[in-house]
C-alpha cells in the first residue's frame, strides 16, 4: 500500500465515519433520553435517501403512505389512552400532534411537487417528511413499555427494525436509488483530490454537531434533555415531562439520520433494507465511545469509518466481518473496567 492509497482510504473512510457520526449521535441522544437502543435509526436513514430520490424523479415517495399510516396509529393509541384515563381534555392537543401535523406535512410537500421545486427544496421536503416518523414510532411501540428494561426495550427495537424493513419493501419497492450528486466541485490536498461531496458531508457533521452541542448548552430544551438523560425521575421532580422529552430526542434523532441519508444517498446505492448496516456500524462506534458521550460516539464513528475503508482495500469481502469485530474487544474491556450493579428500577 502506497501512501497516496492510503491518504485516499483515509479520506474515504473520514466521510463515511462523518455519516456514521451522525447517527451515532443520535443512538446516544435517544438511549440517554430515553433508555431505548434505537435500531431503525439506518432504516430512517435509507427511507430519506429513497424519499429524496422520489421527489427527484418528480415521484410522491413512499415515505408519504408510511407516515400517513403511522399517524393514524399514533392518534388512535393517544386518544384511547386519554379517554381511559379521563383526560378528554387533551385529546384536541393529541389529534392535533399526532395527526393533524404529520398530515399537515404530507400536504405540504403534496402541494410543493406540483410546482417542480429545485434541489435545496427537495432536501428540506424530503427532511419534513422524514422527521415524524420516529416520534410516531415512539408513541405507537415505545410509549406503552416505557419503563420495561433496557433489554426488552432493545428486544422490540430489533423486531421493528425488520417490521420497518417489511413497510420499506411495501412503500418503496426492491429498486435501489442514488441521487444527484449535492455538488460538483473537487480539490487538491497534498495532491489527493477530494471530492466536494466528501468535504460536505464532513462539514455537515462537524455543523450539525456543533449545533446539537449549542442546543444542550444554551437552550431550556436542551436543558431539559440533559437533565432528563442524568436522571429522569429527579426531571419529573422538577416539572419535566419525560414522554415529552422523548418526543423532542426522536424528533432530533429522525433530523440527524435523515441529513445522513441525504449525504450518503449521492455515494451509495440505496436499498429498503440498506438502513441496517449504516445504523449496526454507527451503533458499534456508538459502543466504542461508551454509549453516553457525544463526542466519545463521534471519535468511535470516524474511527468505524477509516478501519472499513482499510479493510474495504484489503479484502471487500470480510469488512464488515472487520468493521464488527471491533465489537468483542471493546465489550471486553467495558465489562471488565466497569462495576457491575443491578439495574436501577423506577417506580
Amino acid at each position: 500500500m502506497t501512501a497516496d492509497i492510503a491518504a485516499i482510504l483515509a479520506i474515504d473512510g473520514i466521510a463515511t465515519g462523518a455519516v456514521y457520526a451522525l447517527v451515532a449521535i443520535g443512538t446516544v441522544l435517544i438511549f440517554t433520553v430515553t433508555r431505548v437502543i434505537f435500531i431503525p435509526f439506518g432504516d430512517i436513514a435509507a427511507f430519506t435517501a429513497l424519499t429524496l430520490a422520489a421527489l427527484d424523479a418528480k415521484q410522491l415517495p413512499g415515505t408519504v403512505g408510511l407516515v400517513v399510516v403511522l399517524a393514524c396509529m399514533a392518534c388512535v393509541m393517544e386518544v384511547g389512552s386519554l379517554a381511559r384515563a379521563g383526560e378528554l381534555r387533551s385529546v384536541p392537543k393529541a389529534i392535533l400532534g399526532y395527526l393533524v401535523l404529520p398530515l399537515a406535512v404530507v400536504g405540504i410537500v403534496w402541494l410543493t411537487m406540483r410546482f417542480n421545486p429545485p434541489m435545496p427544496v427537495r432536501i428540506v421536503l424530503a427532511l419534513l417528511l422524514i422527521m415524524p416518523i420516529a416520534p410516531l414510532l415512539d408513541r405507537i411501540v415505545f410509549r406503552p413499555i416505557a419503563d420495561a428494561s433496557v433489554l426488552l426495550l432493545l428486544t422490540v427495537s430489533v423486531a421493528l427494525h425488520f417490521a420497518l424493513v417489511g413497510l420499506g419493501l411495501l412503500f418503496f419497492g426492491p429498486e435501489g436509488v442514488r441521487t444527484e450528486p449535492l455538488t460538483s466541485l473537487g480539490m487538491e490536498i497534498a495532491g489527493v483530490h477530494v471530492s466536494g461531496q466528501t468535504v460536505l458531508i464532513l462539514v455537515a457533521a462537524l455543523v450539525f454537531s456543533g449545533l446539537l452541542l449549542l442546543f444542550f448548552d444554551f437552550t431550556l430544551l436542551g436543558k431539559a434533555l440533559r437533565a432528563t438523560a442524568f436522571n429522569r425521575t429527579g426531571a419529573r421532580l422538577m416539572g419535566i415531562r419525560p414522554a415529552r422529552a422523548g418526543t423532542i430526542a426522536y424528533l432530533l434523532g429522525s433530523l440527524m439520520a435523515g441529513v445522513s441519508g441525504i449525504l450518503i444517498a449521492p455515494v451509495n446505492t440505496i436499498f429498503y433494507d440498506s438502513g441496517f448496516l449504516i445504523g449496526l456500524k454507527a451503533f458499534v462506534g456508538a459502543i466504542v465511545g461508551g454509549m453516553t458521550s457525544y463526542p466519545g460516539a463521534a471519535l468511535g464513528a470516524f474511527g468505524v469509518g477509516i478501519l472499513e475503508s482499510f479493510a474495504s482495500f484489503q479484502s471487500s469481502t470480510l469488512k464488515d466481518v472487520i468493521v464488527f469485530s471491533l465489537l468483542i474487544p471493546v465489550l471486553l474491556w467495558r465489562s471488565l473496567a466497569s462495576q457491575h450493579s443491578e439495574e436501577e428500577v423506577e417506580e
